[in-house]
């Protein structure tokens, strides 16, 4: 059986290390897959159980040089945590002490040199400097040299080395030169001044890569430690651990919830940001679900545990993100490749560049020839290259979680950038993907029969029946007997003496019951509407109808236009009859629609669309379009919680918001340019930095670089690419507002005359205010309400006829509450 697995690794300090230990690992049988992320110190392996173990991987590592934490998850973490913290600890003491050092060598070196026992005090100190504070680069380079390879160390270890042993040779046998014509200098001060500069630029590095991975943390930081179980007995804390599915949890206002679970008692307002990226909390009632990591606002509940530990979304979303910033993109692997050889040409470059001193400048070709060894051996960093995409990658992807953006590895975040078409499903995406009454006309309306359509829907199981019960819901239950649904047209049942029907025209019709003139012509405008018309009478005549429809969401028009403006062609696909497509195609401006479009239709579409040269992404909820989903570029799931399919999407969308979108597609753009930027200029640093370490401008301009200089200039080049990937953090990946400044606007018919209106409203505090009074005002028929926050204001359109204010207002208090409507204009 094919696994996948993430172990921290130990003992890496470049990127050459990643590619040993990333050959180590494939060579050994039953692996398929392995990726060592030298910015996260991770190795996510593939492999067979059956002819591979964690234990014969670590035993690979460990017999490289290195070393595989195996232990459990949480344990592997916490001992990496560890370890990486008295390694950064370990690091900032020897950083400090080798800087301290390195000053007064470099002052004795320029000022004191000649002074008496002036030189020995230089050997001291550069002694301490070399071989106690950066003793770490000696240990390295012999460690990979008993396995047979090499890393950034041995380049340090041999330049300072050499650097270090020709000075005391020649402190202690000056003679040897002399006799021959040659002056014998000192290089202490290059030997402990290299070090220092590398320990700096290797502090800051590791500083720089932990705040690349901040959303994880951020993430793992999300589940409480503990939890509060309702016994017979009362109320207990306990460990986290300790929960079990099934338990009743209690959360009280301000508290994070620790585990996924579904509210049985109470009710409260959650914020979900964590899991959908928006701000505004979500109602919790009975039968809500719940997830970890979310907080709880200022209402109390009690809710069932139904998935706890490793399987609870929150861990689900660390999981895939870890799996995400630990793959590679396309382009990693011919860094990789340059990184596995990188060290033994530098070493190769190092020494011809001596023989050639040597060759062509008798006099003082050694010594100017053994500065340019030092200095090629200290400036040829593989660091950077190694850093380049990784960071990116860890931010970008990290970014994305922080919006409610999933990204299931590098290759996805690397295709969704070359998308030019958009192929979206419409039920679920750009729709809500359930329905809901939109409006109401009575012919006779009583208090009788409002309890008599709510009690004979409750007993229906059909989808539009829920969305009547959830507009009904006030109603009192009155009994029904005879009760039978009569399938593709309706329901029927009894209350009392007489019987009663709900559903389509046909099912009245033909059960010998009249429909008045009115109720036809509101029901034919409403059907132009693409709405779903449910007739509601008794044996004799029908006494109302009602509207229901999908809406659109609120943010799909914004979003629809903002990926035409990114240059996308936008299609919608849906199973829905041609009025109904071409309605909502109108309303959210599409111009390129299909209905009545089968599931696997959708696959055939996009197929035809590759054909043409398209790079087609696939948005559906993941289940119903999965052929279509496989066969496009991209595949983006939308959904919310545990439904939503993570692991076959490339791309998932938390909260179903269509804007995501056009944000992924920015975001990709974004971190590949980041990626490009980084390789351009560590590529460039090294094609240029090598060739004037070796001295080719001496004969030119009779400049000579110092090592010194040279090993600032390694340090500097990676710091600058890892500062350039945490740039991803502060840029804006959304180019919309968000919340109530933009809404949809509904594109109304050709020729249709409308009157349009604006008021202030006071009274509303918050966005739930807001949809409560855009709700009352959008319920009167031949209205159409866009209500705003800030600033408090409703803009009316009346397509039919003009309502007068204080016709609004009645509307508004009765359905929403104690607002207040002004005359604007």
């Amino acid at each position: 059986m094919k696994i996948k697995k993430t172990f921290p690794v130990v003992g890496m300090s470049c990127a050459s290390c990643a590619a040993r230990i990333d050959k180590v690992i494939h060579e050994q049988p039953g692996v398929c897959e392995a990726n060592i992320n030298y910015a996260t110190a991770q190795a996510q392996v593939v492999y067979d159980t059956e002819i591979c173990s964690v234990q014969a991987l670590k035993n690979a590592v460990q017999d490289a040089g290195y070393d595989l934490l195996t232990e459990t998850d949480q344990q592997g973490e916490e001992k990496a945590k560890q370890i990486q913290n008295e390694k950064y600890r370990l690091l900032k003491i020897q950083t400090f002490g080798a800087t301290l050092l390195s000053l007064p060598i470099m002052v004795i070196s320029m000022v004191f040199v000649n002074i008496p026992y002036m030189n020995y005090v230089l050997w001291f100190l550069s002694t301490c400097v070399v071989l106690g504070f950066g003793n770490r680069f000696y240990l390295s380079a012999w460690q990979q040299l008993k396995h047979g390879t090499s890393n950034m160390d041995t380049l340090v270890a041999n330049s300072t080395g050499i650097a270090y042993l020709f000075s005391v040779f020649n402190l202690l046998f000056p003679d040897f030169w002399l006799s021959r014509g040659i002056t014998p200098h000192l290089y202490f001060e290059a030997a402990s001044g290299i070090i220092a500069f590398i320990l700096l630029g290797r502090l800051l590095e590791e500083r720089a890569k932990q705040n690349t991975s901040t959303a994880i943390r951020r993430l793992a930081g999300l589940q409480p430690k503990t939890i509060t179980i309702v016994t017979g007995s009362g109320e207990q804390t306990v460990p986290i651990e300790n929960a079990r599915i099934g338990d009743t949890i209690a959360v009280k206002p301000g508290e994070r919830i620790a585990v996924d679970g579904t509210v049985i008692s109470g009710d409260s307002y959650v914020d979900e940001s964590m899991l959908s990226g928006e701000p505004i909390a979500v109602h919790k009632q009975a039968g809500e679900k719940v997830y970890a990591g979310t907080v709880n606002q200022k209402g109390a509940f009690h809710f069932t545990a139904d998935k706890t530990g490793a399987d609870t979304m929150l861990a689900q979303i660390i999981r895939m993100v870890q799996d995400a910033q630990g793959s590679k993109a396309p382009v990693q692997k011919l860094v990789d490749k340059i990184a596995g050889i990188f060290v033994p040409v530098i070493i190769g470059i190092a020494l011809l560049t001596f023989g050639l001193w040597c060759l062509f400048a008798p006099t003082a070709g050694f010594s100017h020839g053994l500065l340019a060894m030092i200095t090629v051996l200290i400036i040829a960093c593989p660091c950077a290259l190694g850093l380049a995409t990784p960071t990116a990658l860890i931010v970008g992807i990290g970014k994305g979680a922080e919006h409610g953006i999933l990204i299931k590895d590098a290759t996805s975040l690397e295709i969704a950038r070359k998308i030019d078409t958009i192929v979206l499903d419409k039920t679920g995406t750009i729709t809500e993907g359930h329905p809901r009454v939109v409006n109401t006309y009575w012919h006779t309306e009583t208090t009788e029969a409002r309890k008599i359509i709510y009690s004979l829907e409750r007993l229906s199981e059909h989808p539009l029946a829920e969305a009547i019960v959830r507009e009904f819901g006030q109603e009192t239950s009155i009994p029904v007997t005879g009760f039978e649904t009569i399938p593709g047209k309706g329901i029927k049942g009894r209350t009392g003496d007489e019987t009663y029907y709900a559903g389509t025209a046909e099912l009245l019709t033909d059960n010998g019951v009249i429909l008045p003139e009115p109720l036809k012509q509101r029901a034919e405008s409403w059907l132009k509407e693409a709405k779903t018309v449910v007739w509601f009478g008794h044996s004799t005549q029908a006494l109302a109808i009602i509207a229901i429809t999908d809406e659109i969401k609120p943010t799909s028009l914004q979003a629809i236009r903002q990926m035409e403006k990114m240059g996308l062609t936008v299609y919608m696909l849906t199973g829905d009859n041609a009025g109904t497509a071409q309605a909502i195609a109108r309303k959210a401006n599409i111009g390129h629609y299909r209905s009545g479009v089968l599931p696997h239709d959708k696959a055939i579409f996009i197929e035809q669309l590759q054909q043409k040269g398209a790079r087609v992404a696939m948005v559906g909820d993941g289940i119903n379009d999965s052929a279509a989903l496989a066969q496009a570029d991209l595949s983006i799931a939308m959904g919310k919680g545990s439904d939503i399919a993570m692991e076959t999407a490339m791309v998932t969308i938390l909260s179903s918001d269509l804007l995501k979108i056009p944000e992924t597609i920015r975001l990709s753009r974004l971190t590949v340019k980041t990626i490009r930027q980084n390789l351009f200029w560590a590529f460039i640093y090294n094609l240029v930095s090598i060739p004037i370490a070796a001295g080719i401008l001496y004969p030119v301009c009779g400049f000579l670089l110092n090592p010194m200089i040279g090993g600032a200039a390694m340090a500097f080049s990676s710091v600058s690419v890892v500062s350039n990937s945490l740039r991803l953090k502060r840029k804006k990946i959304s180019l919309i507002p968000r919340g109530n400044e933009v809404r949809i606007e509904e594109v109304e018919p050709i020729n249709k005359k409308v009157m349009k209106k604006r008021f202030t409203i006071d009274g509303m505090m918050c966005g739930h205010c807001r949809a409560h009074v855009e709700k009352a005002l959008n319920s009167i028929d031949g209205v159409k309400a866009i209500v705003t926050l800030d600033p408090p204001e409703a803009t009316i359109e009346f397509t039919d006829k003009e309502f007068s204010l204080n016709e609004l207002q009645q509307v508004i208090q009765n359905k929403a509450g104690d607002y207040k409507l002004h005359d604007l204009e």
